[in-house]
């Protein structure tokens, strides 16, 4: 139930299908008049962290459940997962550096372009559970992966057993692997090099595509990256409105994956990628047809991980609850 009056609130995500219907008002949120942003995460999550810019922002869960930890957060936060990504994809090493698998990371210096991305936090928790590689046995180096200057969102101060240290502005993490100063990356995506043909870089898991549907099967998680957030005041002034977000990008995420199967149902490959067929069916095999959930039942055994990992990589002071995460109205989903 909403207020009489519609609240106008800036609601601010990346162009994700399931998240441009909200924005553009194909779907509306009760109660509210949506005054849109679309940025990109790497420019939106330092303005969530840093100064809370926007009433609504799809946001970082890693930098959520620090921020949480640290009795600072400016939002609560809705299970309405925009951002789901495997990640085994995104190792890679130096050719002939000796790195065979992740356990091959032990002493060894590698990038990452922030330490506490959500993409690394996974990453580290695979290397820690499946490989025995625990954060601080690595020299990790933080920066810009191929191109400009990136810094840590919230300002991080690791133990001395820890060691994180900033490349210099104007360098990236990709030449220094190139120039044998690093020997792997944990990178969210390809980095520009590897794209270009340079057979220096490669993928630890050339078949990640399958490493990653092993992990799936064995672990059950598709894993959580961004949720959406709304600024603690105003949940707490307007207690209904969680729940309006929640549902609101729910209809959101259920239109972009109607239109989905609309394309790949259809004649005309109206989506420019010849093996669409093939890869919505395999994902339907391995995930089910409700591939891309939202709600927080289902979903706290994956967030449990999330902040187990947090604790286990020193990022979060202590360890708190998927409960603490999210509005209490919306746990029941």
């Amino acid at each position: 139930m909403s207020d009489a009056d519609p609240l106008e609130l800036s609601i601010a995500t990346w162009d994700h299908d399931r998240t441009v219907p909200v924005l553009d008002g194909r779907v509306p949120v009760a109660g509210v008049a949506v005054s849109p942003t679309i940025l990109p995460t790497t420019q939106l999550f330092a303005i969530a962290a840093q100064e809370a810019r926007f009433d609504v922002t799809e946001f970082s869960l890693s930098t959520h459940i620090l921020q949480v930890a640290r009795g600072e957060p400016a939002y609560t936060a809705v299970p309405a997962f925009v951002s789901r990504a495997f990640r085994h994809n995104g190792f890679y090493r130096r050719k002939g550096c000796g790195i065979e698998s992740l356990a091959d990371f032990r002493g060894r210096a590698v990038g990452v372009p922030e330490y506490q991305m959500t993409a690394a936090l996974w990453m580290r928790g695979i290397m820690a559970d499946d490989y025995d590689v625990a954060a601080h046995e690595v020299a990790w180096r933080n920066g810009a992966l191929d191109a400009g200057v990136r810094r840590e969102r919230l300002a991080l101060t690791p133990p001395p057993e820890l060691s994180i240290t900033p490349i210099e502005d104007g360098d990236t993490l990709q030449a220094m692997l190139l120039r044998g100063e690093i020997d792997g990356l944990l990178a969210p995506k390809p980095p520009q090099a590897f794209l270009d043909g340079d057979d220096r870089i490669e993928r630890i898991f050339p078949d990640f595509e399958a490493a990653e549907r092993e992990w799936n099967a064995r672990t059950g998680f598709f894993p959580i990256m961004h949720v959406i957030a709304v600024r603690r005041t105003l949940a707490e002034a307007h207690p209904w409105l969680p729940r309006a977000l929640y549902e609101a990008f729910g209809a959101g995420r259920d239109l972009a994956l109607e239109r989905l199967k609309d394309v790949w149902l259809g004649s005309a490959n109206r989506l420019s990628l010849p093996w669409l067929n093939a890869s919505v069916e395999r994902t339907r095999a391995a995930l089910g047809e409700d591939w891309w959930r939202y709600g927080f039942a289902g979903a706290r055994a994956e967030i449990e991980a999330m902040c187990r990992y947090s604790v286990q990589q020193h990022l979060s002071p202590r360890r708190v609850t998927p409960e603490e995460l999210f509005h209490p109205s919306v746990l029941e989903t």
